[in-house]
């Protein structure tokens, strides 16, 4: 397993990270066996892994604490905070009154004494970014949190919170967790360089394009899995979006073919030869998952391939507009005018 310095925190991390989302009621309700995909993780040489308060209501932070008993100090753990945790007006969002309660749940949660790496899961137009990077600073100097990181933010918006932290002498985002794949390619354009130049970590997520790059998806297709009956409209294969999507999944196929890998194995390999890319989230719900992704980290993709690639999906761009999170949180200020 190859390592990587998490942006400029001086901290090395494995170029896969093991992301916690399908451990619990979303995916694998079997906690013996969620714990035996992430030590087989660990033992595969993997030290990051990524979860969110959010997933299965706090059950995966849950999972991942009993996992890490005995093991802690090994593992770089990454965790987000932002979506609503139950019934509430203000059991959510990022105001330092919600941080500094939150905290102390998924810390709770997470059976441990410090969280390395405290990230907000989406951006809120509504809140000062000093609000909220305050509360997180107040934490780091705590020693609850080690670093701070976003998840979904756009190019502006990262350079925002980057001159905010400057201007008032706040602990600023270390990480970037941004959604990129073979089919979603937005990032190349804005975030990723912007990120570049602030000397920010890169965790990527989604790299299967949600299930689209694993053989989850045909014509015929339907979501099944909770998670996935959330984003019911984005899976319509009806759609002429959805058409080229399934399009394209076929002739990358032949790519990975031309290649000698599977294209589970072009598709992560594809993101993490990236040279902004510090680490990909892989998302495993079951041993065979985690065993089908993990060779993904031996894999070097030759020019001749990644011109290959983007003669079918060119760089910059995102086969359905609808894969992106970045919609609502950047048109929300713009809309309000409606």
């Amino acid at each position: 397993m190859e390592y990587r310095p998490l942006g400029r925190t001086g901290v090395q991390v494995s170029k896969l990270c093991l992301g916690a989302m399908m451990f619990g009621a979303w995916g694998n309700t079997d906690h013996d066996d969620s714990i035996r995909i992430i030590h087989s993780a660990l033992d595969a040489g993997i030290n990051f892994i990524d979860t969110a308060d959010v997933y299965s209501a706090g059950e995966s932070e849950e999972i991942v604490g009993k996992a890490l008993k005995g093991r802690r100090d090994d593992v770089v753990l990454a965790t987000k905070f932002w979506a609503p945790m139950g019934e509430g007006l203000n059991r959510g969002g990022v105001s330092r009154r919600w941080i500094i309660t939150e905290v102390e749940n998924s810390l709770r949660r997470l059976d441990t004494d410090w969280i390395d790496l405290y990230q907000v899961h989406r951006p809120d137009p509504t809140v000062d970014i000093e609000e909220t990077l305050g509360a997180l600073s107040d934490l780091v100097q705590q020693g609850k949190i080690r670093y701070i990181g976003s998840s979904s933010f756009s190019g502006s918006q990262i350079v925002e919170a980057q001159a905010a932290a400057r201007e008032n002498h706040l602990q600023r985002f270390r990480t970037e967790q941004p959604p990129y794949s073979l089919l979603v390619r937005g990032i190349e354009l804005d975030v990723l360089p912007t990120a570049q130049r602030h000397g920010m970590g890169i965790l990527t997520y989604s790299p299967l394009a949600g299930g689209w790059l694993s053989g989850s998806w045909s014509a015929d297709s339907s979501p099944t899995s909770p998670v996935r009956r959330r984003v019911a409209a984005r899976l319509d294969m009806s759609l002429p979006e959805n058409q080229r999507k399934l399009e394209a999944v076929e002739q990358l196929a032949e790519v990975a073919t031309d290649a000698g890998v599977t294209l589970i194995e072009l598709a992560i390999a594809f993101v993490t030869n990236h040279p902004a890319v510090t680490s990909a989230i892989i998302g495993p719900r079951t041993m065979e998952q985690l065993e089908g992704q993990l060779p993904s980290s031996d894999v070097t993709l030759t020019p001749e391939t990644l011109d290959h690639i983007d003669a079918i999906v060119a760089p910059g761009v995102v086969l359905n507009p609808a894969d992106t999170s970045y919609g609502e949180q950047v048109l929300k200020p713009v809309l309000r005018r409606r």
